[in-house]
This record gives structure tokens, sequence and C-alpha cells, in this order.
């Protein structure tokens, strides 16, 4: 990522984090939605799914500008979730959550540049955490 595309996240997850209760229902609400396989998957309580959820985009989000620093804990998070039986096929629903959220949670805001460097951010992270949690998918 870009400086520019790093800025754009973090000013945009800024306008956001105030709204972090309201934005974990909003995600959630949608990925059930659109891949309803995952529910089961999530045993805790959703609103404490939704805190844990907010507080590990927080540190990836603050992260961005030194991707070695969080590359390891993408990688650990990876690795315990394949323990919970995520997939690498449920990556894409929840990338196609968080854009919506952020849709909804920034509305004007989110502009086409804004989501550009929100999909590459994701794109980033997704491929970290697939490749840990699956190496044999990316040697393949």
């Amino acid at each position: 990522m870009n400086a520019d595309e790093i800025e754009l996240v973090q000013k945009s997850f800024a306008k956001v984090a105030p709204i972090a209760d309201q934005a974990a229902g909003l995600f959630y609400g949608r990925l059930f939605e659109i891949a309803p396989q995952v529910k089961p998957l999530f045993k805790r309580d959703i609103d404490e799914q939704g805190r844990m959820l907010m507080g590990a985009l927080t540190t990836v989000v603050n992260g961005l500008k030194d991707l070695d620093a969080i590359v390891p804990i993408a990688q650990q998070l990876a690795i315990r979730h394949v323990g919970y039986g995520v997939k690498a096929e449920y990556f894409q629903p929840v990338g196609e959550a968080l854009l919506w959220t952020l849709e909804k949670g920034l509305g004007p805001e989110f502009t086409p540049p804004v989501k550009a460097a929100w999909t590459q951010a994701y794109t980033t992270l997704a491929g970290v955490m697939i490749a840990a949690a699956d190496p044999q998918a990316t040697a393949e």
C-alpha cells in the first residue's frame, strides 16, 4: 500500500470508530445475510465478538505504516481462526461485508478512492492470513 492509501484508510476508520458498536452490528448482520454458513462459527456473544472485531481492525489500521509489525499478528490470528473452522473461501464474504459496512457508516465519504484503499488493505491482509492458515493453498 502506498502512503495515500494508508492515509485514506486511517482517516476513514477514524470516522467509523466512534460508532464501533453500530458498525460491528452492521458488519455481522450483513455477513450472516450473504454467508449464512459462517454463523455457526460464532459461539460468543455477538456484541463481544463485535468489540473484538473492532479492536482487531484498530490494531491493523493503526499498523498499516509498518506492515512488518502487523503481519505476524495477522498470521497468528489466522492460525487461531483455523481452529474455529474458518476456511479460505470465507475471506471473500468477510471483505464484502466490511466494505458494505464502511459504505453504510461513511455514507458519501465512502468515495471510490476510499473504497479502493480499503479493498487494497483488506486484500493484502486476507492474503497474508490465508497463506498462514493454509500454506498448501498458496503453494499449489
